[in-house]
This record gives C-alpha cells, sequence and structure tokens, in this order.
C-alpha cells in the first residue's frame, strides 16, 4: 500500500529521446533511447536510461530504471546545503545555493532533476560537455555528494552550530554610523554651495 503510495507522487519528465541505427546485412535498423528524470518534488529523485525498438517501451524501460536509482537530497529550506561540483566524464555541473525568490537557473536537462527533486532556488552551470546523458549523470553526482551539517557535525565531533558559519550580529551596526557621515557630508556640501 505505502509503496503504492509512493509510486504514483512519482512523477516523470522525458529529458532526451535518441534514435540510434544499427547497420546489418538487409540495410538499417533504428531502435530508440530515452532519458528519463523522475522525481515526488519533495526530496526524491532518480535517473534512468532506456533502449528499445519503440519509443513507449525505451520510456518505459528508462522508467523502471530510474526507480532503482531513487535517492534524496539534503536541503535548506527551498535550496541545497552548500555549494558543490559534481562531474561525470567530461561533464562538470557547479550547484550553487541561492536566496529564497532565485527560482531555478538551470538549462536543458539540470533543471528537470532540480525540479524534481524538489530544489526551488538553485544557481546551476554546465562547465563541460554539452551531451545531457554525461550532464545528467554529473548532477546527480553533485546532488549525491550533498551533506547535511548534522552529517559533517557528527564527523568533525562538533555541534551543529559550531559547524555553520557564524555571522556576528555586531556586523551590521558599523554600517549605520557609515550612513550618518554621509548625510553630515551632504549637509556640508550644501553649506558650501549656499557661500
Amino acid at each position: 500500500m505505502l509503496e503504492e503510495r509512493e509510486a504514483r507522487e512519482l512523477k516523470e519528465r522525458v529529458v532526451e529521446i535518441n534514435r540510434v541505427a544499427k547497420v546489418v546485412k538487409g540495410g538499417r535498423r533504428f531502435s530508440f533511447t530515452a532519458l528519463v528524470v523522475i522525481g515526488d518534488e519533495h526530496d526524491r529523485v532518480g535517473l534512468g536510461y532506456g533502449k528499445a525498438r519503440e519509443v513507449p517501451l525505451a520510456i518505459s524501460k528508462a522508467v523502471d530504471d530510474a526507480k532503482k536509482n531513487l535517492f534524496t537530497v539534503p536541503q535548506h529550506g527551498t535550496t541545497i546545503t552548500h555549494e558543490i561540483l559534481g562531474e561525470f566524464g567530461a561533464a562538470r555541473v557547479l550547484l550553487r545555493p541561492a536566496s529564497e525568490g532565485t527560482g531555478v537557473i538551470a538549462g536543458g536537462g539540470v533543471r528537470a532533476v532540480l525540479e524534481l527533486a524538489g530544489i526551488r532556488d538553485i544557481l546551476a552551470k554546465s562547465l563541460g560537455t554539452t551531451n545531457p546523458i554525461n550532464m545528467l549523470k554529473a548532477t546527480v553526482n553533485g546532488l549525491q555528494r550533498l551533506r547535511r551539517p548534522a552529517e559533517v557535525a557528527e564527523t568533525r565531533g562538533l555541534t551543529i552550530k559550531q559547524v555553520l558559519p557564524y555571522v556576528p550580529p555586531a556586523a551590521e551596526e558599523p554600517e549605520a554610523p557609515a550612513q550618518t557621515e554621509a548625510t553630515e557630508s551632504d549637509g556640508e556640501a550644501e553649506d558650501h554651495a549656499d557661500a
């Protein structure tokens, strides 16, 4: 029952369908390959690749493959926990956390993976090949290597507060005097203009 509900929740997105030809004695035999991303748009995502003589069969094979490769993505609010560079073959995809309201800044198949993983705000940049299969695998590699603050804290034997970057509250106070100086200098400029 629980498995059925999980299967229903998964959404699939076909990233690419490619026609490939095999040359045999009688001519060419055409078959199709499908690259599919599935995810629950919450925190689980998977990537699959399927090959068959017909397009629908290739897609269904790719979906089955993607279900075997499902994994959970660590998130911090609507973005990822930290910056990471995913690599696969010649493909390199840089994933960078973004502030709320930024949206998914990514191209092509990378966008499909990030959206189905439930990430709402992120910056992504492809730095290597534009081959869709390798780009998606590089994105998945980056997402799989993400770590939660709790995991890092446990590994280092520290508390979560010690692991997270510390922003001192005093950092905001020096800005206020700078603004008052600017207004005073404006006032002096006006005085000189009057003279």
